[in-house]
């Protein structure tokens, strides 16, 4: 979700102004050194850091998670960071670290803004990687036998540091037979997966090499915001500015926002919609980049990259093209990448707007039953005039006008599908709720000082008051989750889908250094900012959407349940709580109505092929998810991968011929696409990502078999017969229906 928020610079309370008084005389006018390899603290330095514990303290919404007793973890948290996989650090360094600096780190800090800790441990992480190195290059001149019955655990972000050097000695050994392996798998030469791995080696020392103090610096105080929660940082002056350059969408890419993992992977965080990576159909949300080639350039690996260099490789001049490979989210092992084209260019808003769909399900008496399906990714509202290709419309306007379209068809029941959106704009998500209820509160907000607004619809008029549900997946955050425990809460629609949404329940500002500084130190050029998390969603009835998301009425089995997607997966993520019901007139869906729908939805997913299907690639994904350690054994690792192939091969070919079965469909479109579409060129049909929801077609196939989809269309037409059947009824209306008014639009 996207919501910008600003605050004006506030007068600190009394116990902050010795501290700033400090702050104030220790102001150097004299212009900020370039930093060399022995880096200090600077002036700037100490200023933005004991500004951002007093922000953290004053402004964060969950201000007092952090105690004195708490700084020691800190040391911790930034080797962790440092060394995610903890393989060059050991539990000793850990131990030595904390106890060296541990006592001081709260004063250093919040008293002085003195990150000599940092650079004094990253110095000593530094020299751990050249020793490494050192030594890994001279163990790849060994031979190494695959017959034996070695393992490997790839993913080591939850293990402990190696007890000793030893250990260490004996885990790096593996991982190197580990890597070696994987080129072995793709038919590569030993020697020359040798020579891949050394590379990796040499370009990560040459990354190292480009770590500047303010990078250290990034990595450090980001370390203590994320002891507040997951979703606060802190900015240094280039990654601000990238920031405002990538919310202003004013750079010529691929329409993806990255981030790096704690493993030193490039992961995407979000597709964007009308973006060249969301047509492409081959890249989602929590894929892998792992490496980038440029046109006629050398493929390079970016794993342990810093992101700026990353993104700096992918940007690049319209419609020049960029080769990603790509470790899908769901891929069983490091061997299952792929290479995706993308050609450059600006982001079609156009493409990323509302769309829907009638589906004919068979009814009584050989009649079809038309239900309306609006598909709809973000909540996006009316972009800047400055902005390419800017649509003047938003989510709430296109979706009325979409539904105004179904309805002149004769649609008996709508589904509203937010499996992808990953949010959006609030106002939008309050407005697009108001097209199904009369009027009434939608979100409550509470700020960091407790303060709770209201945000509510106040349209009388009704634009959709018929049978409604709202298909959701745990890539559903934010708006969407605002908008569809809303109608829940309303008993508007029934919400099925994944076993929750994302809970993402949070909203971030960025606060900018400068105009918090001590005023005397408010000129100064190239500070950075803070990102803090500074109030929380609540649902009407008052039950936060934080952590544990939208729960539906009727759950369906899926892959995404078994992966570490969701707002509970992040470490030192805000609680759930609930806070006091603000008045609204509706009220839960009556179990005497949702147990019906659930228990025929149960019985067809114990009777369905589409559902054992579905249920035969979700066990195959668990297994492969649960075995952490990895073999070493050539022999076995290539049984597996054959096995996997055929899996794979027995799953196309039954997903094929179940896709026969698809209802017929048809499309609704917008008017004023169907204009463009009729003044423009003629243009080969682009495939739609599903950057999101695993269990949702993949695009780039030729049969396309939507499960959920499938499944959500059957119970609206239970919910059409139950609707018939007055016991069900309260308010003297049937459920998931409205009072009807004066329509919108």
């Amino acid at each position: 979700m996207r919501i910008k928020i600003t605050l004006s610079p506030v007068k600190f309370p009394a116990r902050f102004a010795a501290k700033f008084a400090l702050l104030s005389l220790a102001l150097c006018v004299t212009a900020f050194a370039a930093p060399d390899r022995t880096f200090k603290t600077t002036p700037v330095m100490r200023l933005e850091t004991r500004t951002l514990v007093q922000m953290l303290e004053y402004f964060h919404y969950n201000k007092d998670a952090v105690s004195s007793a708490d700084y020691p973890e800190l040391i911790s948290d930034y080797l962790k960071e440092l060394d995610p996989q903890h393989l060059f650090f050991t539990a000793v360094d850990e131990q030595g670290f904390r106890k060296q600096y541990g006592p001081r780190i709260e004063t250093d800090l919040a008293y002085l803004g003195n990150i000599d800790t940092a650079f004094e441990i990253y110095q000593a992480y530094e020299q751990r990687v050249k020793s490494r190195t050192t030594w890994l290059f001279e163990e790849l001149k060994h031979d190494y036998d695959f017959t034996t019955k070695d393992s490997y655990t790839p993913d080591r972000n939850k293990s402990p540091f190696p007890a000793s050097a030893a250990e260490a000695d004996d885990l790096w050994r593996r991982r190197i037979k580990y890597e070696i392996l994987q080129d072995l798998l793709a038919k590569k030469p030993v020697e020359d997966a040798k020579a891949t791995v050394r590379k990796r080696y040499e370009r990560m020392l040459k990354n190292l090499g480009d770590i500047e103090s303010q990078d250290v610096q990034e990595m450090f105080l980001s370390s203590l915001t994320r002891m507040y929660d997951p979703h606060s940082s802190y900015f240094s002056a280039d990654t601000l500015q990238d920031f405002s350059i990538q919310m202003k969408l004013s750079l010529v890419g691929i329409g993806a926002v990255l981030s790096i993992e704690d493993d030193g992977n490039c992961v995407v965080r979000e597709v964007v919609p009308g973006g060249p990576a969301y047509h492409s159909g081959q890249i989602r949300v929590n894929d892998k980049i792992t490496a980038v080639q440029q046109q006629g350039a050398e493929n390079i690996e970016v794993i342990g990259m810093k992101l700026r260099r990353i993104v700096d490789m992918i940007r690049g001049d319209k419609n020049t093209k960029v080769t990603l490979t790509i470790l899908p989210h769901d891929a069983p092992d490091a061997t299952k990448t792929k290479q995706v084209v993308i050609t450059r260019d600006v982001i079609k808003l156009n493409s990323a707007r509302a769309s829907a769909s009638i589906y004919d399900l068979p009814g009584e008496n050989n009649q079809t039953v038309p239900v309306g399906v609006i598909t709809l990714n973000s909540f996006y509202g009316p972009p800047d005039d400055s902005a390419e290709n800017a649509v003047k419309s938003t989510a709430t306007q296109d979706v009325a006008e979409l539904i105004g379209k179904l309805k002149q068809q004769g649609i008996k029941a709508l589904v509203v599908d937010l499996r992808r959106n990953g949010g959006g704009l609030l106002s939008e998500a309050v407005d697009l709720t108001g097209l199904f209820i009369g009027q009434g509160p939608v979100v409550q907000e509470r700020d960091f000082q407790g303060q709770i607004t209201v945000d509510r619809d106040t349209n009388t008029a009704v634009t959709y008051s018929g049978p409604l549900a709202v298909l959701t997946s745990r890539f559903s955050a934010s708006a969407s989750e605002i908008f569809a425990g809303a109608l829940q809460n309303y008993g508007r629609a029934v919400i099925i889908g994944d076993s929750s949404t994302h809970g993402k329940g949070t909203v971030q500002a960025v606060l900018e250094m400068k105009n918090y500084l001590p005023r005397l130190s408010q000129n100064i050029e190239n500070t950075g900012a803070a990102k803090l998390t500074v109030r929380k969603f609540y649902l009407p009835n008052g039950s936060s959407t934080q952590k544990k998301g939208v729960i539906p009425d009727i759950a369906l089995p899926s892959i995404d349940d078994f992966l570490p997607i969701g707002e509970s997966s992040l470490p030192h993520a805000l609680m759930w709580d609930e806070i006091k019901s603000t008045p609204f007139e509706g009220k839960a869906l009556a179990q005497t109505f949702v147990q019906p729908l659930l228990a025929a939805s149960k019985e067809r997913q114990d009777k369905l092929e589409e559902f054992s299907y579905l249920k035969k690639n979700i066990d195959w994904f668990k297994e492969r998810q649960d075995q952490k350690t990895i073999s070493l054994n050539l022999d076995q690792r290539q049984a597996l991968k054959l096995a996997d192939d055929e899996f794979k091969k027995k799953m196309d070919a039954e997903r094929d011929l179940l896709a026969k079965a698809n209802f017929p469909t048809r499309e609704i479109k917008l008017d004023s696409l169907l204009k463009a579409e009729a003044d423009g060129p003629k243009k080969e049909a682009v495939a739609t990502v599903d950057d999101g929801d695993t269990d949702a077609p993949d695009a780039a196939a030729q049969a396309k078999l939507d499960v959920h989809l499938r499944e959500t269309l059957r119970v609206m037409t239970d919910a059409l017969r139950l609707n018939q059947d007055p016991q069900y009824w309260a308010d003297g209306r049937a459920p998931i229906t409205a009072a009807t008014s004066l329509n919108k639009g």
